[in-house]
């Protein structure tokens, strides 16, 4: 199922709005703990990609491991992994649907965060099924879980990419185009979804994660730069330890994680609570039977099952050369 764009295409575009993004900033910075190691952590102003280090934030728990975080908000996935391949974060949060790059060797994925059923192909009042959005104009987020969770229900409804027309949209312009009627539908997520339902009541979900779970996981990550892995070892052990605090305090604690992240956001906490509805949650204990067992590499591969056939990728790499389970479980030893 071919793209409307050529990989290298998308990845010089990635590129450009990296070096934009990177020159005017996604977003503030913030710092927590002092005197210890510097980490630079990027992340997504949601429940998924906030809430770890809000908790870490929250709690000291950068500076219980001798580290202190610089911590930057981005719009998507593939952005803080070009920022990861220029030397400018460490670490990064992605989505399911940018999983294909550290597939392609950009990045390694050191910790699953969660699995996620945010994702929505939604569309204007009045359509009712994919078929229907043949010929119409859809906008997408490029290369993120919003375009994966589009080809999958286009080929479900038996149709492609082709079949549409597919505009590439930030989230942020998807939301002012979709509620002013500029575009018929949109491969997109909540919570942002959340805000175009407040503006056009009328909003129809034609997709979701769930309905393709006996085909393919949605699993969340944080990803690091090669070299942070390979290079520096116990920094990066550090940071998981804290990640794996973070984890087990979120298990445990879920309401004030759910506050601790409005906070960290600046938002409502409902607003929170809301889009946390749409995460499952996975615990230490959990996480590391699961990477021990196998069944993470499985959702991998999985996962890269479906960048080939979608035309991200032809050749992915082995899960066990970019998941560091073993780094991950030896951090919580």
């Amino acid at each position: 199922m071919p793209l409307t764009t050529s990989r290298r295409g998308f990845t010089a575009a990635v590129a450009g709005l990296a070096a934009a993004a990177l020159l005017t900033g996604c977003g503030s910075d913030s710092s927590s703990g002092k005197g210890g190691e510097k980490v630079r952590i990027g992340y997504i102003g949601d429940f998924n990609g906030t809430s770890l280090i809000a908790i870490a934030d929250a709690k000291g728990l950068w500076a219980k491991h001798g580290l202190s975080a610089e911590s930057k908000v981005f719009t998507n996935g593939p952005l803080q992994i070009q920022a990861l391949g220029t030397d400018n974060l460490d670490l990064g949060y992605i989505g399911p649907g940018a999983m294909w790059l550290p597939a392609s060797g950009k990045a390694k994925v050191v910790a699953i965060n969660t699995l996620g059923n945010a994702d929505r192909v939604i569309a204007q009042p009045g359509i009712t099924s994919m078929q229907q959005l043949k010929g119409k104009t859809v906008a997408v987020p490029e290369g993120t879980s919003g375009d994966m969770i589009l080809t999958l229900a286009l080929e479900k409804a038996g149709m492609k990419k082709s079949d549409v027309k597919t505009v590439p949209m930030d989230p942020s312009t998807i939301v002012s185009a979709f509620s002013s009627k500029k575009v018929d539908a949109a491969g997109f997520w909540y919570p942002a979804a959340a805000t175009i339902k407040k503006q056009v009541p009328g909003m129809v979900e034609l997709a979701k994660n769930s309905d393709f779970a006996d085909q393919v996981s949605f699993p969340t990550a944080f990803v690091a730069a090669n070299g942070f892995v390979s290079k520096q070892p116990e920094k990066a052990k550090k940071v998981l330890a804290v990640l794996r605090e973070a984890i087990a305090y979120r298990s445990a604690h879920t309401d004030e994680a759910i506050k601790l992240t409005a906070d960290k956001l600046g938002i409502p906490e409902a607003q929170v609570k809301a889009d946390a509805a749409n995460v499952e949650l996975l615990d230490v204990n959990k996480l590391d039977a699961l990477t021990k067992d196998g069944t993470i590499d499985e959702w991998l591969k999985g996962m890269n099952d479906y960048f080939v056939q979608a035309g991200k990728l032809d050749h992915p790499l082995d899960p066990k050369s970019y998941y560091t389970g073993d780094l991950f479980t030896g951090a919580g030893q």
